[in-house]
């Protein structure tokens, strides 16, 4: 439970960023926006692992970094601005169902019927929680947000799959720093000189460096190194929970009993898919087998 934990950390912190996105940010420069949320953060994590890629990481880190990274930034950035941050939370919640299916095929993972019913009851949660009220959504708002959703799934399952071996902190660290690297010219070609940053933007974009995208984005791995893909889904669904909940205390907005129960439906789809406790069966599978003990027994038996 204490990787449960941690991995929840993120959904948290990037429910908050869509918030402070929309809020503090300047809404025309999403590849800025993207480029000085990645590179800092990676810079940082980089200072604090004092590694560099090695072998296959250097095109890994590469690969990672624009998906996870370069291209989802500038979705989410781009999506934060288009649309409130309930309808881009909702869109958000179907990654669960969509890492389940790309686990499958590329890591393994075939999915439990418990991570399927929790995905199940958890988006229907979100849906109840945050999908009232909404009078008119923009299309490619939503659109860029179902880009987003399906970009960061597929570049999650491939982190998944590529993290044996390597120490979590530095690979976060190299998918940052490339992903910023390749955002930063062609930023710098699209929208001209970086923005002007008041003392309130500048702060905010520390938020987001630090805390939405350094801290969150190692907490995130470190669950998908750790737990099933399912798991580490269905606890993504915090993020729309967050949301709820940071409009509820921050801008003073009346919880209703429709968000309360969706709120616990979205609780129950987490608890629904944690993970299992070992138990007698998977302790006796685990311990070696006592072949000192057993062969001359069956030495015994044939004489």
């Amino acid at each position: 439970m204490r990787w449960v934990a941690l991995t929840a950390v993120a959904p948290v912190a990037w429910g908050t960023n869509y918030f402070v996105t929309h809020e503090f940010l300047p809404a025309d420069r999403p590849l800025y926006g993207a480029a000085l949320r990645a590179l800092p953060a990676g810079l940082v994590l980089l200072a604090l692992c004092r590694r560099l890629p090695h072998g296959a990481w250097w095109w890994r880190s590469a690969v990672l970094g624009l998906l996870n990274m370069s291209v989802f930034f500038v979705l989410v950035y781009t999506a934060s601005q288009l649309l409130p941050t309930s309808v881009a939370s909702t869109v958000m919640a179907v990654a669960p169902l969509t890492m389940m299916l790309m686990a499958w095929p590329l890591v393994s993972e075939r999915p439990r019927a418990a991570h399927l019913a929790g995905a199940a009851i958890g988006l229907g949660g979100v849906c109840l929680m945050l999908l009232s009220g909404v009078d008119a959504v923009s299309v490619p708002g939503v659109l860029t947000s179902a880009a987003a959703m399906l970009v960061s799934s597929f570049g999650f399952i491939l982190a998944k799959r590529w993290s044996a071996g390597v120490d979590v902190l530095a690979s976060t660290a190299w998918q940052l720093t490339a992903g910023g690297l390749f955002l930063l010219p062609v930023a710098a070609a699209v929208e001209g000189g970086p923005p002007a940053l008041s003392g309130q933007t500048a702060l905010a974009f520390g938020y987001v460096t630090l805390i939405a995208t350094a801290l969150a984005f190692a907490a995130w791995f470190t669950g998908l190194r750790h737990l099933p893909t399912g798991t580490v889904g269905l606890i993504g669904l915090l993020n729309p929970v967050t949301g709820v909940l940071l409009g509820t205390v921050v801008a003073k907005e009346a919880m209703t009993v429709q968000q309360l129960g969706g709120l616990v439906l979205v609780l129950a789809g987490v608890v629904l898919g944690r993970p299992k406790r070992a138990g007698r069966q998977d302790t006796a599978q685990a311990a070696p087998r006592p072949e000192h003990v057993s062969e001359p027994r069956q030495r015994v038996a044939r004489r």
